[in-house]
Formats: structure tokens, C-alpha cells, sequence
């Protein structure tokens, strides 16, 4: 288990309940410490309790950053059936950074597009930590073209910091790429579900989420750039992200109250990461839920709607 800094307190007293356990078992069975060890337990629940009950917007970044949230690769193999995944985008080449394919959720069909981070540093590095070049945008675009074609609904699963700003994906078009698939989005006549199981980070997240019902896990976030690159350019000092982080009001808490999502998705205590299945689960029960509002709604319905969601954002406020 990979403890976040804020959580220090609850790795000493979970490392030393764990102590005792693995002393008992060590030892000739003379040794009780199951009532310390049990003490121990409450106590770090107490703790975790505490701690996530007040999460403050950098927290949270953490949070939706963990290394052990469940990615999209594992929403795919748990929610969704008979995946075939496709690949390229018949013009330079494959993007790992993002998944996508046909599948059935539900049984019944459907396209799933997702960005991919990978879990180790093997892994990550073949995916490029989830941010996605030009062919992968315009591999979704070709995914989403296939649903409008056959009438299949779209799900796309959001955990990217970002596209990749390097030399080569500028070179082959990047913001055009991003700006195709984001049109792409408000184009398709078939209903269009986006869950942010992570990191929602900036036009790379808007090209998968421009959809007709937006959710949000908990804890992750979704903003126009990240708390480190704002502090840089506001106040020329990366180490102020905590209060980049308050001001860019990147929570799932903030972003309902703005309009920009329509769904929170509650969290098991201590965040996805601590019991990936029970995420999952309520994962997969929202994007039911939500395709459900849509089941009746014709193509040009669900293309206004789209369209009128976006139009509208910017209506509400917060107070600073």
C-alpha cells in the first residue's frame, strides 16, 4: 500500500498493527496480541475517517493521482464484456495512451474510449503516463464514427494530467486533433456517458468528456491545467500549488455546484484505491443509470442536449 504524505500518521499505525500480527505468527502462539492489534485497527479507522472527511483541493489531486486507483484498463476487463479493442488511426500510427474498442456493458453493445496510465514504471512508459498524441484523439474520433454509424452508445473513462505537449505530437497537430475530437463529441447522435476515474487535466480530458452526462468520482479532479502548472504561471512558484489548487475549484464537490458535471460518485473510505472493486462497482452502476436517462431520446435530441449542456456552462458561480 503506497501512502500519500497527508496519510503518515495512518501508515504508523497500520505498520505497527501489522508488526504485531506478524510477531504472533512468528512466535510459539503463546504470544496475544490480537487485542493490541484489534485496538490498532480502530484507531487507523478513526484516523482514515478523520482525514478524509475534510479533504481540501490539493488532498484531493493527490488523492485522484494515487498509483493504485483502479485505471481504465481495470474498468474495462471488470464492467465490460466481449472487449475488442481497435487500434491506429489509419494515418501515422497506434497511441497506447488510449484504449478503446467495441464491447458490451450490460450486455448489450456499445464503444468504450479511455485513457490509459499503466500501474508500474514498465507499464507507464508504454502508455506514456496517459497522455495521449495526436493519433490517439483521431483514434477516438474513428471509434466514435463507427457508434454514430451503427448506433451504439459511447462511454469514455477520463484519467489523463494532460495531452502530451512534446515536439513530435505539436508536429502532427495536436490541438487540431484535440479540437476534431471534442466537435466529434457534439456531433454523434447516440447517447455519450463520461466518468473522471482520476486526473482530468485540461483539453486532453475535454476531447473524452464532452458528453451528454458527466460523473465524477469523489476524490478525482477536473480543471483547465494542473494545480503546479498554474501556481508557475500565476505566481512564478510551483511549490504555492496548494493554493492554485483552491483557486482553480477542481473538486467534484465544486464542479456540481458549477454545473460541469451532473453526477458525483461516492468513493469507499480512504478512496478507490483501498477497495478498487467496490470503485468499480459503483462505477459501472452510474453509467447504467445514466445511459437509462437516454434510452428514449432520438439522434437530434441527444445532439441538442449536448449542445445546450455546453452552451449553458458559465451560468453558475461560486463565490471566491
Amino acid at each position: 500500500m503506497v501512502y500519500l504524505d497527508f496519510e503518515k500518521p495512518l501508515a504508523d499505525i497500520e505498520g505497527k498493527a501489522e508488526e504485531l500480527r506478524a510477531m504472533a505468527r512468528k512466535g510459539d502462539g503463546t504470544l496475544d496480541v490480537e487485542k493490541e492489534a484489534a485496538a490498532l485497527d480502530r484507531k487507523s479507522s478513526d484516523l482514515l475517517r478523520d482525514l478524509y472527511k475534510t479533504l481540501d483541493p490539493w488532498r484531493k489531486t493527490q488523492v485522484a493521482r494515487h498509483p493504485d486507483r483502479p485505471h481504465c484498463s481495470d474498468y474495462i476487463q471488470a464492467l465490460f464484456t466481449e472487449y475488442t479493442p481497435l487500434a491506429g488511426d489509419r494515418a501515422f500510427g497506434d497511441d497506447h495512451a488510449v484504449m478503446g474498442g467495441l464491447a458490451r456493458f450490460n450486455d448489450a453493445p456499445c464503444v468504450v474510449i479511455g485513457h490509459e496510465k499503466g500501474n508500474d514504471t514498465k507499464s507507464r512508459i508504454h502508455h506514456n503516463f496517459g497522455m495521449a498524441r495526436p493519433e490517439g484523439y483521431r483514434k477516438a474520433i474513428r471509434l466514435m464514427d463507427m457508434a454514430h454509424r451503427f448506433g451504439l452508445p459511447v462511454i469514455t473513462l477520463v484519467d489523463t494530467p494532460g495531452a502530451y505537449p512534446g515536439k513530435g505530437a505539436e508536429e502532427r497537430g495536436q490541438s487540431e486533433a484535440i479540437a476534431r475530437c471534442t466537435m466529434k463529441c457534439l456531433e454523434i447522435g447516440v447517447p455519450l456517458v463520461s466518468v473522471i476515474i482520476g486526473e482530468g487535466g485540461s483539453g486532453g480530458a475535454v476531447a473524452f468528456a464532452t458528453a451528454n452526462r458527466i460523473a465524477m468520482l469523489e476524490h478525482s479532479i477536473y480543471s483547465v491545467i494542473s494545480p503546479e502548472g498554474c501556481a508557475s504561471i500565476l505566481w512564478k512558484d510551483a511549490e504555492k500549488m496548494r493554493d492554485a489548487a483552491e483557486a482553480l475549484r477542481l473538486t467534484a464537490q465544486d464542479l456540481k455546484k458549477l454545473a460541469v458535471i451532473d453526477r458525483i460518485i461516492a468513493e469507499p473510505l480512504g478512496g478507490a484505491q483501498r477497495a478498487p472493486d467496490d470503485a468499480i462497482a459503483a462505477v459501472g452502476a452510474e453509467i447504467t443509470a445514466m445511459l437509462a436517462e437516454m434510452s428514449d431520446m432520438k439522434p437530434d435530441q441527444l445532439i441538442k442536449d449536448r449542445r445546450t449542456k455546453f452552451l449553458a456552462m458559465g451560468s453558475k458561480g461560486l463565490a471566491a
